[in-house]
């Protein structure tokens, strides 16, 4: 391990902003100007892969393509067993009894995402103490807009257990807002295209009246970069009938091969010992499937948005996945414009993110001048397995709503409340998050009690729920911690050993 001596700061706390990607890292900080953080060699990007070598942990450019490294993690935090799809691990995974908590296999040791994850937090932040000599313990971290309150728990105890205390999370389009300056604009509607590596966002932004607020969102936490990937690798598989099964080294490769053909219309050379050639062409027939499906989300977005494609005034490209020239073109296409693309895609994330940090820092922040949405509906589950939706998604936040509830029997002494994710009618298509249990309501009258269910979130889109019987002022309140990732006395234990 590095040390580095660091000097107690002569300065104000650095505006620190992380991105947090699934193929790709950055940490960013705002000074007279928002600027990212290179390393010694110059290298501002940090691939996202950690490799556990004996006692040593190798975050980055060296761990890839190596046997034993991780990649892609941010594509398994704050998920259950249910919900990994095969494509998303390409080492072999573990769960606990309840099929909620997923380890990764490391050197047949058994290791948590969030620590893997927690992995990557530290190898920025001690970039960024070596380069500015000063300690980073404050930050803002970006998240894809359509993470859930899991995946965003599961995000925040990673930054715990890296040493950073998280300022806020803000979504990875409303940073790219920020940081391309469309709050300093007068008005307009802005389209934000995020396509990352492993994650596809979709952001409409408005300007009115000093208000930047962002008013509907849609995005698959699955489509990415990394698909791309993927069925490149499938279509030179069958193209020359070869037997090779995908690993990191030839991940490593592909993903090389894909970004040449970003500038070039065709790749030729040496791939598992045989001489390929490809066509650009081929490669954006095979991934077409995907941009339909990303137009479709761009056309969800407008519907809840109620909005015209012509009433768009600007698209905002973010992501490394977005230099494919058929992305462009497909956005061309739909909206008949030029994509913006005057701010380094792989970077623009990270920029905001320390915009962001320095306005909280110092004090100019005004919440009414940043409005975030949630992307996904909250319920809670009735009798019957009946969904009552509680906070819509695309509801502005930080946002509280009240419903009311009553007792079903004269012998109800309690209330169990399971609280739900998604969009969907029934309680076995939506997520559950967590319980609530209400205890010690009195016996009275089916239909008398008075139970007020609370949804609170915060400007972290993280959710807090409050129970209270009236009648006799019973409370419980529960603010949902990652279900799916870590226990809190996992966390603590963690957090003493890292100390």
């Amino acid at each position: 391990m590095k040390l580095y001596n660091i000097t107690e700061p002569s300065e104000a706390i650095p505006a620190i902003g992380i991105d947090l990607g699934t193929t790709n890292s950055l940490i960013a900080v705002k000074k007279e100007k928002a600027y990212v953080i290179a390393d010694e060699h110059g290298d501002k990007i940090l691939p996202s892969v950690v490799l556990h070598r004996d006692d040593d942990v190798i975050v980055g450019k060296e761990a890839v393509g190596l046997e034993r490294s991780i990649s892609s993690v941010k594509r398994l935090i704050g998920k259950g067993v249910e919900d990994i799809k095969t494509k998303d691990v390409v080492t072999k995974i573990h769960y606990n009894s309840d099929r909620q908590n997923i380890f990764l296999d490391i050197n047949g040791k058994h290791v948590s995402v969030v620590e893997v994850s927690a992995e990557i937090l530290k190898a920025l932040k001690q970039r960024a103490e070596k380069v500015l000599n000063q300690a980073v313990t404050k930050v803002v971290i970006t998240v894809p807009a359509y993470f859930d309150d899991a995946s965003r728990n599961a995000t925040r105890a990673a930054a715990q257990l890296a040493g950073l205390e998280v300022l806020r999370l803000i979504n990875e389009p409303t940073a790219a807002a920020l940081a391309y300056g469309l709050d300093k604009k007068s008005h307009g509607v802005f389209l934000v295209y995020d396509l990352g590596g492993g994650t596809f966002d979709i952001s409409i932004v408005t300007k009115k009246e000093g208000v930047m607020q962002v008013i509907a969102t849609a995005g698959d936490v699955s489509l990415g970069g990394d698909d791309f990937d993927l069925i490149l690798f499938k279509l030179i598989k069958a193209k020359y009938q070869l037997t090779d099964q995908l690993n990191n080294q030839i991940l490593m490769e592909i993903k090389e091969i894909r970004e040449n053909l970003t500038v070039q219309p065709v790749w030729s050379g040496l791939f598992s010992k045989r001489h390929i050639h490809i066509a650009r062409k081929e490669f954006e027939q095979a991934i077409d499937p995907l941009l339909r499906k990303t137009v479709k989300l761009m056309q969800r977005a407008l519907r809840d948005a109620e909005l015209r494609q012509e009433e768009i005034a600007d698209i905002v490209l973010v992501g490394g996945a977005t230099r494919t020239p058929a992305v462009k073109k497909i956005i061309k296409d739909f909206f008949n414009k030029e994509p913006l693309d005057e701010v380094n895609p792989d970077e623009i994330v990270a920029l905001g993110a320390a915009d962001h940090a320095n306005s909280l820092l110092n004090g100019n922040e005004d919440d009414s001048l940043l409005l975030d949405v949630t992307p996904l509906t909250l319920s809670i589950e009735l009798m019957g397995e009946v969904v009552e939706r509680i906070i819509p998604r695309n509801t502005p936040i930080p946002i509280s709503i009240t419903k009311t509830f009553t007792n079903y029997s004269a012998e109800q002494t309690g209330m169990k409340l399971n609280i739900l994710q998604g969009e969907g009618e029934t309680v076995a298509s939506c997520r559950s998050l967590g319980t609530l249990e209400l205890k010690g309501i009195p016996k009275m009258p089916a239909g008398e009690a008075r139970v007020e269910i609370t949804f609170i979130i915060d400007a972290n889109g993280v959710l807090t729920v409050i129970a209270c019987e009236k009648t006799q002022n019973i409370h419980q309140e529960v603010t949902l911690n990652p279900t799916y990732g870590l226990s809190e006395e996992t966390l603590l234990k963690l957090l003493k050993l890292s100390s």
